[in-house]
């Protein structure tokens, strides 16, 4: 089976286009005709601090980025960051608040699936009795099995700590393995516009640049690995509000926890991402990516694509779960436009399905390990014909 045979809808490492992957493969030999190849270049060289500029620059414009926010990369994923977060917000607040009780200091997570709550969880670990890890909503407990998570919460079922005891709030926008996105109204900042906003710091990790970022500018943090949508793991982009870069060191002698230094989002603004060698390779890859987006005319007609892949998947599960032939695993109004998850009631047809999914070429669709089912994966180079290919072999696996 050569490459124009498979179809990948894995939830990540994620499908690029094959014209991408073809101009990285020179890039790896011979970049910008320096006779030597990009992962073999210097990060400190004019070439490469082109790129970076590159990088930062098409991002700025295709999502208007505010002046008011740096643009950074690093390593680490997703996961990373979940420290990073805790790390840096900690120190921020204490900096401003240095009088607080530790059990006064809190720091607020929306936990609507999988990966929020391994945030949470890594927030609690590293409070450290320096802070409290409020758990603003769990969206299991307005399941409708009581144990999964298959929705956003309501607003009135969240609690939000006092304002100004609050370091951050933090939600994660697309969850990758449950399915759950928050939908096209995105997070409810009219719960925040008050005199004193915490920091908003939200996990794009799996949605970013699908489509355009609700107002970005309340965001104090938005953070993304780059492997769903845009390039090869390795990469982490940061769009970091201004005074959320802060002195580290100087928090320390107040009493919050050390910061590593190559986690300090000062450090990294400080250097332009480059306080030690950055994934260069998969800083290269994004770039190619996001120039092909752009030369198809930016975010805007690519969500239209998004929104049309979704709808048109979305409508034949739908038909199919009327006929009680499967079950979405996510209720209407919290679907992800980027995984779409569902199980067959009878588990022989999934067995079916995916054997056949397979001899046609169309691979990783098997859910996540810790939920099962099917997972859909609709990440940007997916076209809509491949979307069509795989609903033909969902009817024909069911003699429809």
């Amino acid at each position: 089976m050569d490459r124009q045979q498979v179809v990948n809808f894995g939830a990540g490492p994620s499908a690029l286009p094959t014209s991408v992957l073809e101009k990285a493969a020179k890039g790896l030999l011979n970049y910008n005709d320096n006779g030597i190849g990009l992962v073999e270049l210097s990060h400190r060289s004019k070439d490469f601090a082109k790129l970076n500029d590159d990088l930062e620059s098409i991002i700025r414009t295709q999502l208007d980025v505010p002046s008011t926010h740096h643009i950074l990369f690093t390593q680490g994923g997703g996961s990373g960051q979940f420290s990073s977060v805790v790390m840096n917000l900690l120190a921020r607040h204490t900096l401003l608040h240095p009088d607080l009780k530790p059990e006064e200091r809190v720091m607020d997570y929306i936990v609507t699936g999988s990966w929020s709550k391994k945030a949470y969880e890594e927030a609690n670990r590293l409070a450290g009795g320096k802070a409290v890890a409020n758990l603003v909503v769990d969206a299991r407990r307005t399941s409708k099995d009581g144990k999964s998570f298959d929705n956003v919460p309501q607003p009135s079922e969240w609690k939000l700590s006092p304002a100004a005891n609050t370091a951050f709030i933090y939600y994660c926008e697309n969850e990758t393995v449950d399915g759950v996105q928050f939908s096209d109204s995105s997070f409810p900042h009219h719960l925040l516009e008050n005199s004193f906003n915490p920091p908003l710091v939200a996990d794009y990790s799996s949605s970013f640049m699908s489509r355009p970022i609700p107002r970005i500018a309340d965001h104090a943090l938005i953070f993304a690995g780059a492997q769903k949508n845009i390039g090869p793991s390795g990469l982490t982009i940061l769009i970091v509000r201004n005074d959320v870069l802060v002195d580290v060191d100087a928090a320390y002698k107040l009493g919050a926890n050390p910061v590593p230094l190559t986690m300090a989002y000062k450090t990294l603004a400080d250097s332009k991402s480059l306080y030690n060698t950055p994934p260069m390779f998969a800083m290269y890859v994004s770039l190619l990516v996001l120039q092909d987006i752009q030369a198809k005319g930016g975010l805007g007609p690519l969500e239209e694509v998004n929104r049309q892949k979704q709808a048109i998947l979305y409508d034949v599960l739908e038909g199919y779960e009327e006929k009680g032939i499967l079950k979405l695993k996510v209720q209407k109004g919290s679907r992800s436009w980027m995984n779409v998850t569902f199980e067959f009631v009878d588990k022989q047809v999934e067995k079916t399905f995916l054997e056949s999914a397979e001899s046609k070429g169309l691979k990783q669709l098997k859910g996540h390990r810790s939920v099962g089912g099917i997972r859909v994966s609709l990440y940007n180079a997916i076209t809509e014909e491949q979307v069509k290919s795989l609903i033909s072999v969902l009817h024909a696996s069911l003699g429809a």
